[in-house]
Parts: C-alpha cells; sequence; structure tokens
C-alpha cells in the first residue's frame, strides 16, 4: 500500500505554493504602486506565474487522477476525512478558478494578457470598465478566500504532525522517500 505522494506529487505541491506564496506578494505589493513601468511588469509577471499556474493545476489534477493520492489513517474519523476531501477541493477549485478570474479582469479591463511576453492569450470578455473593477475586486476576494484555505490547510496539517502524530505532514515532505516511484 501507497502510504505516502509520490516524488512529483511533491513537486507539483510544493513548487505550487512556492508560487502562490510569490503571486499573492507580488500581487499586494504591485497593487499598491503608482503607475510605472516598474509596476506594468510586475503585472506582467503576475499574469505570466497566473497562466502557468493554470496550466500546472491541469497537469496536477490529472497527475493525482493517474497516481491517487495514499489513503488517510484508519484513526480519522469519517467527518475529519470528509472535511480534508472538501479543503482539497476547494483549494484545487480555487487554483482553476483564480487564474481565470484575473484573465477575465484584464480582459474587461482591455489589457491583452501575453504568456511569457510570446503568446498572446484571447480576451475571454469585450471591454467594460465597471465589468473590470467588479472582476478585480472578484479576484482579490478568491485570493483572500484561497489565504484562508492555505491557513487552514497548514494548520491540519501541524495539528496531524504535533497533537495526532500521524504522518499526514511527513508523506508530503521533500525529504521523505517515496516508496512506490522514484518519478
Amino acid at each position: 500500500m501507497n502510504t505516502t505522494y509520490t516524488t512529483t506529487a511533491k513537486l507539483f505541491h510544493w513548487g505550487m505554493a512556492l508560487v502562490f506564496a510569490g503571486l499573492i506578494a507580488l500581487g499586494f505589493v504591485m497593487t499598491d504602486m503608482p503607475l510605472s513601468p516598474e509596476k506594468l511588469q510586475y503585472y506582467s509577471w503576475h499574469k505570466w506565474a497566473g497562466v502557468s499556474v493554470f496550466v500546472l493545476v491541469w497537469l496536477r489534477l490529472v497527475w493525482r487522477v493517474l497516481n491517487p493520492p495514499p489513503a488517510y489513517p484508519s484513526t480519522m474519523s469519517p467527518l475529519v476525512k470528509a472535511v480534508a476531501h472538501l479543503g482539497h477541493a476547494a483549494l484545487y477549485g480555487l487554483m482553476i478558478v483564480i487564474p481565470v478570474s484575473g484573465w477575465l479582469m484584464s480582459s474587461a479591463k482591455g489589457v491583452p494578457t501575453v504568456w511569457f511576453g510570446v503568446l498572446p492569450l484571447p480576451d475571454l470578455l469585450e471591454k467594460d470598465k465597471e465589468l473590470g473593477h467588479l472582476l478585480r475586486e472578484v479576484h482579490e476576494a478568491l485570493n483572500f478566500v484561497l489565504l484562508f484555505l492555505l491557513a487552514g490547510h497548514v494548520a491540519a496539517a501541524l495539528k496531524h504532525h504535533w497533537i495526532d502524530k500521524d504522518d499526514i505532514l511527513k508523506r508530503m515532505l521533500p525529504t521523505r522517500s517515496t516508496p512506490k516511484d522514484n518519478t
């Protein structure tokens, strides 16, 4: 029985955690800056990373379907397992919806999204200043929901490690070997 995540799943998890940390930090910094070439560059980087997250989350989901995660410990109650499943589903949903909300916002504001400055993405909406403002609020609110869920995710992992003393946290740590595969 598989008791730990694959190396690939761990790379997706920790890599995306780093990207999200950077995206959220950059989002806070760039929104408070006065209009400048630096601010526009930060927006470009933020959008590039957001589109990359959108692509990576789909790859991550395919990997997860093909390589199911280890079962929860038998000591976890059905309610706790259900909450964990719901939390993970919400995190995956936000990893899809947040980049889409940013893309919609850019489209409504009439600002093209060009992935890595090379691949122009189609606008999803016609230019509409009022809708662009609303979508900015939606994008920000979704990111705050993400921060809340991430805090709960980290707190739950630490609770499992320090209070429940099970292997929930250890099986996702990058240093733990993966018996199932090394890919």
